[in-house]
């Protein structure tokens, strides 16, 4: 009985990795959309190849050689069956237009988020800075007004030997800020099925909403997450050590997400505004602006 109790327990993890044709099991209600839209293609995709391969078999076999006429009977056209071959992919095309743009525009909508994080992208790795206290949601986040939705931030900056982690609350729609110190780099999580690229002197931004809470925060174990964590990284080729622009998400509960800030402020990563990031830079992004107007960018 454990026996039969295991496989099907294996077997339900199987069918529902292949249900999602190896799509990342979501981690955002955006990656639920966008999964939706990858099983409705590949579902699309596998019909009309069995459609289309049964038709071709189904041909061969109908029409194969019987007498021995050299030539046999000729069918020059077929009006309804050309009709058909030309609506049908119109209509497919049509649908395929539809989804995308709906889940499109499910993806981009980034309207009141309730936390708001600044990512920096440098040659070669990520800094995140946290929101401390509360969120001013009519701050004008850019450079340019030197206006930002939090009085200070505590960061977390990755370096060549340490790989950073993106910590986010459960069940929270979080808008990230994206900006590159350098060149063009490329945000992204396949868990959130999403990612934009990080362009120097602008401010690109998304939002996802997290689903439940993966990973735990112990403030007295050497402020360690414990649980699972997921995989993100850059994915523009930035440079000779692109490879390396790797970090971790964790998603903890609202409670140990404001203990992993607070810890961070305590520890004594804090600044007044989001740090530029790398592993010697103390720069904030005030100083992108200035350097751009210096090299008249």
């Amino acid at each position: 009985m454990a026996t039969l109790t295991a496989g099907a327990l294996l077997l339900s993890g199987c069918s529902d990795e292949a249900a999602r044709f190896g799509f990342p099991e979501p981690r955002s209600e955006q990656g639920e959309h966008n999964l939706a839209l990858w099983q409705g293609a590949w579902i699309a995709a596998l019909l009309t190849g069995i459609l289309t391969w049964g038709l071709i078999f189904w041909a061969i076999w109908r029409y194969r050689r019987r007498s021995d006429a050299d030539i046999p009977v000729q069918t020059r056209y077929n009006l309804p069956l050309e009709i058909f071959y030309t609506i049908a992919p119109v209509l497919m095309v049509i649908v395929f237009f539809d989804h995308t743009v709906k889940v499109q525009n499910e993806m981009l909508d980034d309207a009141n988020p309730t936390n708001v994080i600044e990512v920096t992208g440098q040659q070669w790795q990520w800094t995140f800075n946290h929101g401390i206290g509360e969120m001013d949601a009519s701050a004008d986040e850019n450079l340019v007004d030197d206006e930002y939705p939090y009085d200070s931030y505590g960061y977390v900056v990755g370096t060549g030997s340490h790989i950073p982690t993106l910590v986010l609350p459960e069940k929270t729609t979080t808008r990230f800020n994206l900006r590159s110190a350098d060149v063009i780099h490329n945000f992204g999580v396949p868990e959130f099925g999403m990612k934009m690229d990080v362009v120097p002197g602008r401010v690109n931004h998304y939002s996802i909403t997290t689903k439940e809470a993966t990973a735990t925060f112990d403030p007295g174990a050497n402020d360690l997450i414990e649980g699972k964590t997921f995989r993100g990284a850059c994915y523009e080729l930035c440079g000779v050590y692109h490879a390396r622009m790797i970090f971790k998400v964790a998603i903890l509960s609202e409670s140990d997400y404001k203990s992993y800030v607070d810890a961070l402020a305590q520890k004594g990563f804090e600044a007044e505004r989001p740090l530029l990031g790398g592993g010697k830079s103390t720069r904030t992004t005030d100083d992108i602006a200035s350097h751009n107007e210096e090299e008249g960018e």
